[in-house]
């Protein structure tokens, strides 16, 4: 391995990242091996939620090193991506991916935002992030508020796995600014945090879908995605959504092999 796997002047110690296949090898990934967060189901299913037929620009929102914005962009080939994180490691990683080969088909219609998406408007403005820029936006929040969970030891992935005290509002605020009206944003949250996520996007963000992730058939959803439409008036619907196991093994059931192995989205339309 390259002693310097992420490139872009920043180093990582020889060995400290994983090259990671997703959508059955359409897709690769060099993330970190430990002290980070590690992209898995979330950023895949995250990405398999936007309809088939999307196009225009989609940026990432806090995309870590790109496994959901590069995942959208192998899927769906009428969309440019814009993968935005404040994280300096993971963002030279994250370019470090658009120039692996296995990614070629599409990296070129990728690029890197280095931007605090919780920094106030002006600050926001001035790195890139634009009002009215994306025809839509996927993120992928910290699941955990500080005051109701454990931080991980590891500063790096505390601050990708918990929220501060502002909660979710800076994710929905910087996500209102930059969505053009009528754009859309999904969002991939802890099924248990359907209130914080639906309280911030109240009187922002409507035609929701709630699409509830359950691991097993007679298990509750452990994980949600939200569909929603900026500046909409039309009613939230929940949907039946998806189960990701079959029975009590771990085997996929069919459907979830096809948005994972095969790289198929989750087939439910665009609303307005």
């Amino acid at each position: 391995m390259n002693d310097n796997p992420a490139g872009d002047g920043v180093a990582l110690d020889p060995g400290a990242t994983t090259h990671d296949a997703f959508l059955g090898g359409q897709v690769y990934v060099r993330q970190p091996k430990k002290g980070r967060h590690r992209a898995g189901l979330d950023a895949v299913y995250l990405a398999a939620a936007l309809p088939d037929d999307t196009r225009g620009h989609v940026v990432d929102l806090g995309s870590g090193v790109g496994t959901a914005g590069l995942c959208a962009a192998a899927r769906l080939p009428s969309i440019n991506v814009t993968l935005v994180d404040v994280d300096p490691i993971v963002l030279a990683l994250a370019r470090h991916n658009l120039t692996d080969h296995a990614n070629a088909a599409f990296s070129d219609r990728v690029s890197v935002m280095e931007a605090d998406i919780t920094a106030k408007g002006s600050l926001r403005h001035a790195a890139g992030l634009q009002p009215g820029m994306a025809d839509h936006a996927i993120m992928n929040p910290p699941y955990y508020e500080s005051d109701r969970f454990r931080a991980s030891p590891a500063e790096a992935r505390a601050g990708a796995h918990m929220l501060d005290d502002r909660g979710l509002e800076p994710w929905a605020r910087t996500a209102t600014d930059i969505v053009r009206e009528g754009g859309t944003l999904t969002v991939i949250f802890r099924a248990d945090g359907l209130r914080e996520v639906l309280d911030v996007l109240q009187g922002r963000f409507g035609a929701i879908d709630v699409i509830p992730l359950r691991p097993r058939p007679d298990a509750p959803a452990t994980r949600i995605v939200l569909r929603a439409v900026r500046a909409s008036k039309a009613p939230l619907q929940l949907l039946p959504g998806f189960v990701l196991h079959e029975g009590d093994g771990s085997d996929f059931t069919a459907q979830s092999r096809g948005v994972m192995r095969d790289g198929k989205g989750l087939g439910l339309p665009g609303r307005r």
